[in-house]
Formats: structure tokens, C-alpha cells, sequence
């Protein structure tokens, strides 16, 4: 279980309060533009140090530990290539960050890139790639990663209604219903209906506890209301 307990976290003038749970299984983070969604993920992975409060997994605090010593993996809207590397290398330093790979994980990696659609493109860099396969190929690197709690920051805005479902389907077979614990921030309430087993709302500065996505949906807050239309 990953708690947020009384986190607060500053960013000049902005504040984010959060003091729920997440259990394992798809959550959907939705709200407001500047309402501070993405915050609330640097702060789980420690990219944002929390002012107040505790970050803690399944009884681990980990306030004080660096992002690399946390068991989070996250992919960013920007997804964080390394443009030196092929796309089969960037995607090999979830199983081996020297990249010494052995036959068998070669092959996952392969084989995890014909998952996400790319089978063939693994020799490339990412210049030669588009957005959308680049989107790609930094979710085959989260399908690889064995840690535990994964974050996807509006990791699919960049592709088109059918691709999106395709790859959000993979991320609840591969990685949901594993019993991973993945947050997923996203702008389109659709995807969070569909595929979310809870949904996390977040506004002006308050990260609500998550409900089931069908209550949310069914009974929204006024706030949320609001914000859903």
C-alpha cells in the first residue's frame, strides 16, 4: 500500500496537501489544469521533497531516499530517452543499467517492443522515431522495470483514441493486474472511466483519497462535478 500521510508539498506559491492511500491496481489521477497532478507524482518518486508529512510504502518511509532508491518507476510526459541510445538500449536498462544483457532478456526486449507495437525498431534512435512511437518505446522500458509502483505522467496524450486504449490496455494487463500500484495522470476522464479501477481527484491543491472509479463517476463531488461538466 502506498500512503501519503499529511504530505504537503511547496512549489514558490503553490502548495499541494495530500493524505491518502493507493492501493495496488489502476488509478487515475484527473482534475484541473494547475491543480497540481503532476506534483503529486514528483513528490511519490522524490523528485519534489515533501515540506510536511511522510511518503510511505508498504511500511518503508521514504521521504528522506533519493528517486533511484525509491521502488518507482515513472515516465514523464517528455519520456526521457537517452538520444545517444538505440531504442532496444534505452528500453534494455530496466533488466540491466550497464546494458550487458543476456540472450534471454535480449529477448524480452524484443519481445516486450512487438507488445507495444514497435517490432523491428529496436536498432533505431529516437530522432528517427515519432512521438507516438516514443511514447512506445518509454512504456516497453515501465513494462520491463520490476519495481513495484509505477507513474504515468499523460504518458499517451500524444496518441490518437484507438493506440491510447491499446496501450492503456496493456498497462492494466501487464502491470494492474499483476498487482503493481500504478498512477496515472490523465486529462481525458474516458480513459479514467474505462480502464481505472479507482480514480484520484486533484484540485486547487488538494489531492482527495481515490474512490472506485464507477462511484466517482456516479456521484461526483461538487468540486468534481464541476470539473467533468
Amino acid at each position: 500500500m502506498l500512503t501519503l500521510d499529511d504530505v504537503t508539498v511547496s512549489k514558490g506559491t503553490f502548495q499541494l496537501r495530500a493524505n491518502l492511500q493507493v492501493a495496488p491496481g489502476l488509478t487515475a489521477v484527473i482534475g484541473p489544469s494547475g491543480g497540481g497532478k503532476s506534483t503529486l507524482l514528483a513528490s511519490i518518486a522524490g523528485f519534489e521533497s515533501a515540506v510536511t508529512g511522510r511518503v510511505i510504502w508498504d511500511g518503508d518511509d521514504l521521504s528522506c531516499k533519493e528517486p533511484g532508491q525509491r521502488p518507482v518507476t515513472m515516465l514523464f510526459q517528455d519520456h526521457n530517452l537517452f538520444p545517444h541510445l538505440t531504442i532496444a538500449q534505452n528500453v534494455g536498462l530496466a533488466l540491466a543499467p550497464r546494458l550487458k544483457l543476456s540472450v534471454k532478456q535480449s529477448a524480452q526486449v524484443d519481445a516486450v517492443l512487438t507488445d507495444v507495437g514497435l517490432p523491428g525498431l529496436g536498432g533505431r534512435k529516437p530522432a528517427a522515431l515519432s512521438g507516438g512511437q516514443i511514447g512506445r518505446a518509454a512504456l516497453a522500458r515501465c513494462l520491463l522495470s520490476d519495481r513495484p509502483v509505477v507513474l504515468l505522467d499523460e504518458a499517451f496524450a500524444a496518441l490518437g483514441p484507438a493506440l491510447r486504449a491499446e496501450m492503456l490496455t496493456l498497462v492494466r494487463d501487464r502491470m494492474a493486474q499483476q498487482g503493481r500500484t500504478v498512477i496515472m495522470v490523465t486529462h481525458d476522464p474516458n480513459d479514467a472511466r474505462s480502464f481505472a479501477d479507482q480514480v484520484l481527484f486533484v484540485a486547487e491543491g488538494v489531492a482527495h483519497p481515490p474512490q472506485k472509479a464507477a462511484a466517482f463517476f456516479d456521484d461526483p463531488s461538487p468540486a468534481a462535478q464541476s470539473y467533468l461538466g
